[in-house]
């Protein structure tokens, strides 16, 4: 979070390209001269004297106070999504879903009404159906084909417009300028999941958006270790996630922090490598006689393809495609796979494949699934780093 409270860091940049930034950006060093940040294990901070607590807790001083308010390694990592993401302050959470969790609670109130592009991850979903409802708070969804009629979904107590883009599971892609414009004319929160894309591929806030959110579990780290979120935007926003954060308590680990800070170092060069390999994988689904529809952001069939080349470096790793046989059908595929990984991850070095109708979104009712387009044989798959041989050989023989 970036107010008084916050541990300074190396902000003297050489440079304002994203790698640079990405393996730049430093906790300053300590009286040890380390090349590499330390961990910084400690739930607390020492003061020199009765003035120099008073003033640090007064927020008339920079310096950490407590790991559940600030900590170097998360500073860190924090003041890195911030720079990538071109925003102003941010603050880490434990999980994804904590901060979309953290973010909603801290700016609505009840009575307030949020409006949602429809495929949105199944916690999301359930925060918005389940539980936010016990608070007077509605959510109308809309659909990705329905997006130009948009406003008619926005009433008086309307407060956040809320989109993932490329969305959890289906792979819609939602063009972000208009809906950053939509957002300006009727003075709305715009909120916008970038899990998928990460900020080397997609940044939101030029296009309007107030707040974005990430779980860090996904392809920031990279290799499926840790858990993490994180919120990053406007300065006066992030200034009330943070109190909620600071009373109500999930913070990131400063070992967490620590590992995904380093795993930021090779963001680029790893998405890079993420989205060769997808590309290949959707071309090669596509071409299947057992898969009924491939989508993927940079395949030239994707409905929204012109968008997704307009706000989107690259494609991302993630593939949605349709299996003939529905959820039979997608159960069959799963028990035939060798190399790759059963998981309900993404963004994994390990090429990872889940049948969401029949896992993560099977709690949901067949309705709610389709609503969220999750269809029967739907099957996702996080294209990891492996050979791209090694990736379409194993989904082939699974297919055939």
């Amino acid at each position: 979070m970036s107010d008084n409270n916050q541990p300074k860091t190396n902000n003297e940049q050489l440079s304002t390209n994203f790698e640079t930034l990405a393996i730049r950006t430093q906790t300053e060093r300590s009286q040890f001269d380390e090349h590499s940040t330390p961990l910084y294990l400690t739930s607390s901070f020492v003061f020199e004297d009765a003035e120099d607590m008073r003033a640090s807790f007064a927020e008339e001083k920079s310096k950490n106070l407590y790991s559940r308010f600030s900590n170097p390694n998360v500073t860190e990592f924090t003041d890195k999504i911030v720079k990538m993401e071109g925003a102003e302050a941010g603050y880490a959470f434990a999980t994804g879903m904590a901060a979309i969790y953290s973010t909603f609670a801290t700016l609505l109130n009840a009575g307030d009404h949020i409006v949602s592009c429809q495929s949105v991850f199944g916690s999301t979903h359930t925060l918005f159906t389940k539980y936010f409802p016990k608070w007077n708070i509605e959510t109308t969804y809309f659909k990705a084909e329905d997006s130009e009629n948009v406003e008619k979904y926005i009433q008086p107590n309307t407060k956040i417009l809320y989109l993932e883009t490329p969305t959890n599971p289906a792979i819609e892609v939602l063009d972000l300028e208009f809906f950053g414009q939509i957002a300006k004319k009727h003075n709305l929160i715009f909120i916008v999941d970038n899990c998928f894309a990460t900020p080397y591929l997609q940044q939101p806030i030029k296009y309007g958006a107030d707040i974005v959110v990430h779980s860090a579990t996904k392809l920031i780290d990279g290799q499926g270790r840790v858990l993490g979120g994180v919120a990053v935007g406007r300065e006066d926003l992030i200034r009330e996630i943070y109190l909620f954060a600071r009373n109500t308590g999930p913070a990131m680990s400063p070992f967490n922090a620590w590992v995904l800070s380093k795993s930021l170092e090779t963001l680029a060069i790893r998405v890079e490598k993420h989205c060769e390999n997808a590309l290949k994988v959707a071309e090669f689904l596509e071409s299947h006689p057992n898969v009924e529809l491939t989508k993927y952001p940079f395949l030239p069939s994707h409905p929204s393809y012109e968008i997704a080349k307009k706000q989107m470096k690259l494609g991302g790793n993630i593939v949605a495609f349709e299996i003939k046989g529905g959820i039979e059908g997608g159960r069959n595929f799963l028990d035939k796979i060798k190399m790759c990984s059963l998981s309900a991850n993404l963004g994994d070095t390990r090429t990872i494949v889940t049948h969401p109708a029949s896992t993560t979104h099977s709690k949901l009712s067949d309705e709610e699934r389709n609503e969220v387009g999750i269809t029967a044989g739907l099957v996702r798959c996080s294209v990891g780093l492996e050979n791209v041989e090694d990736i379409i050989a194993d989904l082939k023989q699974a297919l055939d």
